[in-house]
């Protein structure tokens, strides 16, 4: 099993390590730290000491479903079906001494510190703990509730504390070390890698530090799960609490199929007869497109962007505030500059100097693309009489209208060839041209689910019938469930203990139909389908010996998922699964030539609200956070950015969870687009290929270099393995219609 080094970042994203992106602290000093955040007293706190003393960690190995060996078919699976929520403290409790004790036994191990007793005997480790964030994982994202925030909430202390005793145990840093200073020439190239990544791990967190500052770096680690957890939480919150409801006279511009969907959700809420527009991207977008009453619009963008920013006891402004300083006193410890030097020192970029010069060549081009843009939508604005500015609500609206105007294109008339069961066929067939997949539905009930609405496939190799994984599909928003698209998984691919077979999912949030409707869902809505099912396919297709060989770089990662995307609009996908809802018959090639033609349109838009995010999360970890104001350090860093005020920026910061409901993406958000730059330059290898996108030789390439060894290879070498080169940015800008720098091939 995965050794588990959980960060601070991650423990309110346990579930979350695909898309989702480890000073022996006294235990009197954290339960009496603990007890002060729960409003317990001293007393009370002695009192949980004595029940710990008493708990029978081992006993509870035996007994609780969460902590259990996985059963039943492909090699074993969650038992879903067994898990309620007062099994989860004592599982993560039993986890974490289960774990402890294993470490304890390797630390002093009297042999002395081998490849063997030392990194694989982590790697084994901790494999009960494994399987409890499993169900944790689905608490978190899928199924969230009062009553799991309240339990989260409540272990995340205790979680950091155990990941402290964990990285600062110096026996055990000691044997990571003489392996590394010892060994790594008597090692193969995965396992030298595996290594590296496990002293690093160490040693940027905390390992080499001793005394008062390593106690320093474990309070700050805890305290920083705590707010992790509750900015992650109050955005939950606000996506639940705010829903804008519709009457039927306020329906103008709306399709038949959202008005049904907004009618659906609005009598799930017990609100027969309205029309709910919820809280969340995949709500918000299409209305903003489509509706024609502006004053609505406004309230729905402003409900949307407002989340975690309302000034009441879940607004998120001082949490963020505190993060910063904590995430800056702490990289201070281990001699950083600033935060950002710290997290980007082993990602591809390198340095966020490197990471800043691709976002500020890309920058100019895509506001100079927005004013364009604008100085259109206002004179469509003006030929109509509208008397109006253009304001952020109205981009999407007066966009669309541009582009039926300019293209014949309405995004209505695409959806209604963009079946979201369609589609998912259309992503096996690209699996099995490209990876040689084939997706099976299990029987009904083999395989247990969180909630009825999840599907299960097994993936097996197409030509010989062997069992590759399993994958499960949650593709519905629903009450409890965080917004957005992602992909995790419940077990890799590894071999070191004997064969285990990955088990992935896929989780989106469409708006659920009416019964028996088709779901119709948009066009970037379909491109994002096949990027989250692209996670899924690196994790089915890994080849790899060790757990935590199945992690990545965070900058590289997105990248074989971005890549995925530039098969949804091949022949063979547009040839045989768009097809009209109603009439059954595939895309008029007139249609798919208008697509064509629109491919970089409103690029200025896409661009400009994802780089600003990018842009403000690097400012945020690349200045002295002392005495910050976010709300005022956004508006500033946005201004001196020359930001056009039509637009926001994607994720504004005080809801901007992936920088700070964890640490996966923080001084990060970049990373898209540094995985954009391999994904253009990859399209275009295909694209020249005699194959096209279907070419087998380079389809192998793809799967052999860049999918199937994950973190066994350093990424820059993997994709000079593919491309025979380095990546540059020419195919990018082209890509976005953008001018292509000078000295750019």
């Amino acid at each position: 099993m995965k050794r588990l080094l959980i960060t601070s970042a991650s423990l309110s994203v346990l579930a979350l390590a695909a898309c989702a992106e480890p000073a022996a602290e006294d235990a009197d000093t954290a339960m009496d730290e603990t007890a002060m955040e729960t409003g317990t007293t001293t007393d009370d706190a002695a009192m949980d000491e004595t029940a710990e003393a008493a708990f029978d960690w081992q006993a509870e190995l035996e007994t609780n479903p969460l902590l259990a060996e996985l059963s039943g078919p492909y090699g074993g699976v969650p038992q879903f079906d067994e898990a309620s929520l007062d099994m989860l403290t004592p599982a993560v409790r039993a986890g974490m001494a289960a774990h402890l004790a294993e470490i304890d036994e390797i630390a002093n191990n009297p042999e002395p510190p081998t490849f063997e007793n030392t990194i694989v005997a982590m790697e084994r480790a901790g494999a009960p703990l494994g399987r409890v964030f499993n169900f944790w994982g689905i608490w978190s994202s899928n199924m969230s509730s009062p009553e799991f925030r309240e339990l989260q909430r409540s272990l995340s202390p205790e979680l950091s504390a155990y990941n402290s005793q964990i990285t600062q145990n110096q026996a055990l840093f000691d044997r990571i070390r003489t392996v590394y200073e010892t060994e790594m020439d008597s090692l193969r190239p995965d396992q030298q890698r595996l290594v590296q990544i496990t002293y690093d791990g160490f040693a940027r967190n905390g390992a080499t530090l001793e005394g008062e500052a390593a106690e320093r770096y474990a309070e700050i680690n805890q305290r920083l799960s705590e707010l992790h957890t509750q900015f992650a939480n109050n955005v939950l919150h606000d996506e639940e609490s705010y829903v804008t409801y519709l009457t039927e006279d306020q329906l103008g511009g709306l399709s038949q199929s959202l008005i049904d969907a907004y009618a659906s959700a609005a009598a799930e809420r017990g609100r027969d007869g309205e029309y709910a527009v919820t809280n969340t991207r995949s709500s918000m977008d299409p209305f903003l497109t489509f509706s024609t009453e502006r004053d609505l619009r406004e309230t729905v963008w402003r409900t949307y962007y407002s989340r975690g920013n309302n000034g009441d006891e879940y607004d998120n402004n001082a949490i963020i505030a505190e993060i910063l300083q904590l995430r800056d006193e702490r990289v201070g410890l281990l001699g950083y500059d600033n935060y950002a030097q710290w997290r980007l020192e082993n990602r591809m970029a390198g340095t966020p100097e490197r990471a800043m010069e691709l976002m500020e060549a890309v920058w100019p081009a895509a506001i100079g693309r927005v004013a364009e843009e604008v100085e259109d939508m206002q004179a469509l604005a003006d030929e109509r009489g509208d008397g109006i500015t253009i304001e952020p609500w109205d981009y999407r609206y007066y966009m669309e209208l541009i582009r039926q105007d300019r293209y014949d294109l309405d995004s209505n008339e695409v959806r209604q060839y963009l079946q979201l069961d369609n589609l998912l066929q259309a992503m096996f067939y690209v699996a099995g041209e490209l990876f040689n997949f084939e997706f099976t539905p299990v029987p009904d009930g083999s395989v247990p689910v969180w909630h009825e609405d999840v599907t299960v496939y097994e993936v097996t190799d197409r030509d010989s019938g062997e069992h590759v994984g399993v994958w499960y599909l949650d593709p519905f928003a629903r009450t409890g469930k965080r917004s957005g698209a992602w992909a995790s998984s419940f077990r890799g691919h590894t071999t070191f203990d004997g064969l285990e077979t990955p088990l992935s999912t896929n989780n989106s949030n469409f708006v659920e139909p009416a019964p028996g409707e088709p779901v119709l869902i948009s066009w970037d809505d379909a491109n994002t389908f096949f990027h989250e099912f692209g996670h899924a396919l690196h994790t089915l297709s890994s080849n790899v010996e060790y757990p935590t060989l199945n992690g990545g770089v965070r900058d590289y990662t997105e990248f074989q998922s971005q890549l995925l995307e530039r098969w949804l609009f091949t022949e063979p996908v547009i040839e045989n699964y768009f097809v009209h809802v109603e009439t059954g018959e595939p895309m008029p090639d007139e249609l798919v030539e208008r697509i064509q033609a629109a491919a970089t349109f409103n690029q200025g838009f896409a661009t400009t609200e994802y780089l600003a995010s990018a842009l403000v999360d690097m400012a945020y970890h690349t200045v002295d956070p002392e005495g910050i104001d976010p709300q005022e350090f956004e508006r500033q860093t946005l201004a001196d950015l020359e930001m056009p005020p039509q637009l926001p920026m994607r994720h504004r910061s005080t809801q901007f969870g992936h920088i700070f409901s964890g640490e996966g993406y923080s001084a990060g958000y970049y990373g898209y687009m540094w995985a954009d730059v391999l994904t253009s330059d990859a399209a275009e290898a295909f694209a020249e290929a005699p194959g096209g996108f279907y070419d087998q030789n380079l389809a192998q390439s793809l799967v052999e270099n860049l999918f199937a060894p994950r973190n066994s290879v350093d990424p820059a070498e993997a994709y000079r393995a593919f491309r025979g080169r380095d990546a540059n940015i020419g195919p990018l800008m082209r890509d976005r219609g953008f001018p292509v720098p000078d000295g750019t091939e």
